[in-house]
């Protein structure tokens, strides 16, 4: 997975598609994953993630880029803000465990995402004032849901399907993804079932990514257009 951010030829980032698809909140938890799957962060305390504890080989994974000073310097694209959001997930995590919404609300996290927006913005898919997502840019993701269901199985396919379906299908994404690390964290609901706590089985099916080379909006102009 390239350092520079988690994304081939497509034009917009999971965080960007999944802040269209689901707001901050989902935007946050793509950052969670992609910081996980890079070895950044780990499941804490029940409900919480925190910083990874050094291994005995004396490291964490690749090393993060620091939060930028605000406001950064231009020129700044949608592969720096996605960046720029890890990166204050991150710091706020170094801290200590902390559950999702207390990372939705820390100021740090707060200016990322509103930077992740002024790209969403400038790139025609959010309106102004309010910064929702235009009528195009939900019928590209809906369009992209539909191209990109999930998968029955995970074999093959690379962290950044996994950031893809977590930014297309939310919580589904998650339990066919990374269950336990999602649970753990408080990313996905448990569900009772006499008295025991269980996760929801996934409805996903059919074949995901597909070759190698087909991430995201790319591959054969699956999103094309629109911004996408």
């Amino acid at each position: 997975m390239d350092d520079r951010t988690h994304r081939t030829d497509a034009r917009r980032t999971p965080h960007e598609i999944a802040l269209l698809r689901g707001g901050p909140r989902a935007a946050v938890t793509v950052a969670v994953v992609a910081l996980y799957l890079r070895g950044g962060l780990e499941a804490g305390p029940p409900g919480t993630v925190r910083a990874s504890r050094p291994t005995e080989a004396g490291g964490t994974g690749r090393p993060l880029p620091p939060l930028p000073p605000f406001p950064p310097a231009p020129p700044v694209g949608n592969m720096e803000r996605a960046l720029f959001l890890e990166s204050a997930v991150h710091g706020v995590a170094l801290d200590g465990p902390t559950g999702l919404d207390e990372l939705v609300r820390h100021p740090d996290v707060r200016w990322a995402v509103a930077e992740v927006r002024v790209g969403l913005a400038e790139a025609g898919l959010l309106t102004c004032p309010l910064l929702r997502p235009t009528r195009a840019a939900r019928r590209r993701v809906r369009a992209l849901r539909e191209q990109r269901p999930l998968p029955a199985v995970r074999r093959g396919l690379t962290p950044d399907d996994t950031l893809l379906a977590v930014a297309l299908h939310g919580e589904e994404g998650l339990r066919v993804f990374v269950p336990r690390f999602a649970l753990r964290a408080g990313l996905t609901a448990r569900v009772e079932i006499r008295g025991k706590s269980l996760l929801r089985p996934s409805r996903g099916s059919g074949t995901y990514g597909g070759p190698t080379g087909s991430h995201y909006c790319g591959g054969g102009g699956g999103c094309g257009g629109g911004g996408f």
